[in-house]
């Protein structure tokens, strides 16, 4: 395969195009900004904070609050980045589709395999904890206790992790039913989780302890670095807003602002938590805790009810965080079915929801399964990989954009450009060399499938693969 063929690239004007597209086969614009600033927080805030301090704790002590702040500096330069694409290409697809337009669709194949990654594995290391809040809050509310073999996957004292595939199905139902619902019920539930974050900060901060802060880093700068790239997953809020491209009402002005709306919300709670949190408890008592930060109000307090209002609102953030993230994938899975890089099943959108329904029920079955039987640590750096790997996608994007079509219409502009996108390159890569030696056996598992896949049925089937070299015409319209 020459290599031309490998670098083929889809226009920017082609990928508008087929966003503008109207009725049966196409996705609905009905978004607005508040909802999709929703679906950034949503995917966001939570999935950092519900358990992520469970893992990165015991690896930087308290110095993890160094830990939030290198991942909110890579995520706050990668979201400048993603502003100015996704004003520029507001389509379904987030980096892939920008991969396409400006690397080439060998790049974008592999970025889209990152996505699907980012979003399916974090949607399944979420999906675990919520059996976590919800063992606490039916313990404390009930005197109930889910049995162990049913709420962990294997290797973490369980057999199958029941109450996860329950939520992914939940999820799948909702998302079936359309975006305009899904979005209305994130927005509400996404409400709920800013109100209990900010109660345990209230609460938390009454037992405060300075002391709790010393020795700042007992692992050195090694764990404060390794404790950033595992914490970084929990920025993929911003790559979820730039999936709805297609169905954001004045996309150009709505995508730029919602991107920084969210970094803006998700890092000042993450931080305002983890220093509340290492205040309240001593940083070697997180490691192995279960529903932690309900835990540690029930401490401060003496009490169970700060810790059972906490455990319900923390469910239904749960729940909020895992319906965005397989809504994300589910739109990459259709941005690559319409190019022709996946099977056509994965397009077809139902005439009567407007939502891509064979698409979303594959990606919930996938999902349930990773959650019911691998343990949370992998699961967590895999969608790290995959998120910094994409994210580094992004930030050359914008170089390579502005170069080959600086005509093309931006409804924001990265500032200090080119230093900007390259030192969020630079963030991205560092991070990457700082996951665990396994997380990188596995992604190297996993880019070898993806290859497989691509030179046996992509390439031949892309919609760029016609024999004169031009795009295949427009396909006829999905419906189901």
């Amino acid at each position: 395969m020459s290599t031309t063929r490998l670098l083929r690239r889809k226009s920017v004007d082609t990928l508008i195009a087929e966003a503008g597209g109207t009725g049966a086969g196409h996705l609905r614009r009905s978004i607005g900004l508040w909802q999709l600033s929703a679906i950034g927080i949503g995917a966001t805030v939570g999935t950092g904070i519900f358990f992520v301090l469970t893992t990165s704790v015991p690896e930087a002590g308290p110095a993890v609050v160094l830990s939030f702040v290198i991942a909110a500096v890579t995520a706050g330069l990668t979201a400048l980045c993603y502003a100015e694409l996704a004003s520029a290409i507001p389509v379904a697809g987030s980096s892939y589709s920008y991969a396409y337009a400006t690397m080439g669709e060998l790049v974008a194949f592999g970025v889209g395999v990152c996505l699907l990654m980012e979003y399916g594995v974090s949607a399944s290391a979420i999906a675990v904890t919520w059996g976590q809040y919800l063992n606490q809050f039916s313990n404390l509310a009930f005197g109930l206790h889910l049995p162990a073999a049913l709420t962990a996957p294997p290797g973490a004292g369980g057999v199958f992790n029941l109450p996860a595939v329950v939520l992914v199905l939940l999820v799948t139902v909702l998302l079936i039913r359309g975006v305009g619902e899904s979005a209305k019920v994130n927005a509400a539930m996404v409400a709920i989780k800013l109100v209990i974050l900010v109660l345990f900060v209230a609460v938390g901060l009454t037992g405060f302890s300075a002391g709790n802060f010393t020795p700042f880093a007992p692992n050195g700068w090694d764990g404060v670095q390794t404790a950033a790239s595992t914490i970084f997953f929990s920025f993929i809020g911003l790559d979820a807003v730039s999936t709805a491209g297609e169905e954001v009402r004045d996309p150009r002005r709505t995508l730029p602002l919602a991107i920084l709306i969210s970094l803006v919300v998700v890092t000042t709670l993450y931080l305002a938590v983890a220093v509340t949190a290492i205040g309240a408890q001593p940083w070697q008592r997180f490691d192995g805790q279960e529903a932690g930060l309900a835990q540690i109000l029930q401490d401060v307090t003496g009490h169970s009810w700060p810790a059972l209002v906490f455990a319900a609102g923390a469910i239904v953030s749960i729940f909020s965080i895992t319906l965005v993230v397989i809504y994300g994938q589910t739109r990459i899975l259709y941005a690559m079915g319409r190019d022709g890089l996946l099977p056509s099943p994965f397009t077809r959108v139902s005439a009567r929801t407007g939502t891509p329904v064979w698409n979303t029920l594959a990606v919930g079955a996938a999902v349930a399964v990773l959650a019911a039987v691998f343990p949370l640590k992998l699961l967590a750096d895999m969608t790290s990989m995959g998120t910094l790997v994409a994210f580094t996608a992004v930030s050359l994007g914008i170089i390579v954009l502005r170069r080959t079509r600086p005509d093309l219409p931006r409804g924001f502009k990265v500032p200090l450009y080119p230093v900007t996108p390259l030192l969020s390159a630079a963030f991205c890569v560092y991070l990457i060399t700082k996951l665990h030696a396994d997380t990188f056996l596995a992604f190297a598992v996993v880019l070898a499938l993806a290859a497989v896949l691509y030179f046996t049925y992509s390439a031949k089937h892309s919609r760029l693969a016609g024999r004169d070299g031009s795009e295949h015409p427009e396909p006829p319209e999905n419906r189901s």
